[in-house]
């Protein structure tokens, strides 16, 4: 029996620790912004249609209109001396993470739009005698426009390499115990203090076609009702299967009853099919309800950013109060928390000791 640990893990001198998360951009103003959605909106991954397309789509309709309206929302989060809160939420957590993982490793931050940039990174940690890097995309949920994305974005900056160093990638985390636990113990006293009727789970949206391009069987995914009841072979990989699945675990941590609690998805760009509920139809229906106090957790992102502060904070607060509702809360991100610090440390060694049993099996 073979017994031995991949070699990312294993071995002396320094490891490496990449923590991948989507992007920002430079600052809250329109050039930025029309920087930073050409890198982002130009990704294959991102708007999977064909290049003349998703050229015209982008130069034509998004780019001359959307930079403008995206700054003014950037505006409202931007921190006057650290910027970005994905990014100095992102920097804060590889500080904690750093104290925790010891000296034999290197802990680094990289976006996969803006900066700091992937290869930038990789190449400094190259650089800082790192030849072996552990991977882990900040995305609880994998979706091919984020994980994979991030993870071809690493593998293509390595393969620029001449040595090309051994990575090893943690597999998606959406019910991990630890991070059910970090945010768990970030969300309680949230909703121990906004006394809240009804919790709602928003998680981002994907267009459905690039939910059924995940599932290999071509059958399973958005098929039927319960299509996300259950993780299975067939929608393993399914985005959104992954994001019910959070929400019945945290649900189960946070000891809420079956009828106080329900998921949607926010965030949904262009006029394709989403996937659904959709989370701005959902607050009105809570309201027409009289539901009262609720209680969002954005279980899609581990760092607060535009789409948890200003989608949901500020404008879903508006609207909800403007459609008769009483009170909603944004549970803040697991930002750099020491349950999300601690939680991170645990997903690590978890994945290497899984990665060791499948050579040792």
């Amino acid at each position: 029996m073979l017994r031995t640990r991949p070699a990312c893990y294993n071995g002396a001198g320094m490891k490496g620790l990449l923590l991948v998360n989507l992007g920002t951009p430079a600052a809250p103003n329109t050039r930025a912004l029309r920087r930073y959605l050409r890198q982002f909106l130009g990704d294959p991954r991102v708007l999977d249609m064909n290049r003349v397309g998703r050229f015209m789509l982008l130069e034509l309709i998004i780019l001359p209109f959307r930079p403008r309206k995206s700054a003014e929302a950037y505006r409202k989060v931007w921190d006057d001396e650290r910027g970005s809160p994905l990014l100095y939420h992102g920097l804060d957590l590889v500080d904690a993470v750093q104290a925790r993982m010891g000296n034999d490793w290197q802990v680094e931050l990289a976006m996969r739009y803006g900066q700091p940039s992937i290869p930038v990174v990789m190449q400094r940690m190259r650089e800082a005698g790192i030849d072996r890097i552990v991977v882990l995309p900040l995305f609880p949920q994998m979706a091919s426009s984020s994980t994979g994305s991030a993870l071809q974005a690493v593998q293509e900056a390595a393969n620029e390499m001449w040595n090309v160093p051994p990575l090893c990638t943690v597999a998606p985390f959406y019910d991990h115990p630890a991070f059910v636990r970090a945010f768990t113990a970030v969300g309680r006293p949230v909703l121990a203090e906004s006394d809240a009727d009804y919790v709602l789970f928003s998680f981002h949206g994907l267009p459905e076609r690039q939910v059924r391009k995940s599932d290999d069987s071509g059958a399973h995914c958005l098929a039927s009702e319960g299509c996300c009841d259950r993780i299975g072979p067939a929608n393993r990989n399914c985005y959104r299967a992954q994001c019910y699945a959070t929400a019945r675990a945290l649900a189960a941590e946070l000891e809420l009853a079956d009828d106080s609690w329900s998921v949607a998805f926010q965030s949904r760009l262009g006029r394709v099919p989403w996937i659904r509920p959709y989370f701005d139809e959902v607050l009105l229906e809570l309201a027409a309800r009289k539901v009262g106090r609720v209680a969002v957790f954005c279980p899609a992102f581990v760092a607060d950013c535009l789409e948890t502060l200003e989608e949901i904070g500020i404008r879903g607060r508006e609207s909800y109060a403007a459609a008769g509702g009483a009170e909603l809360t944004l549970v803040p991100s697991l930002n750099a928390s020491d349950a999300w610090a601690d939680a991170v440390v645990e997903i690590v060694r978890d994945s290497g000791k899984a990665l060791s049993k499948g050579i040792e099996e």
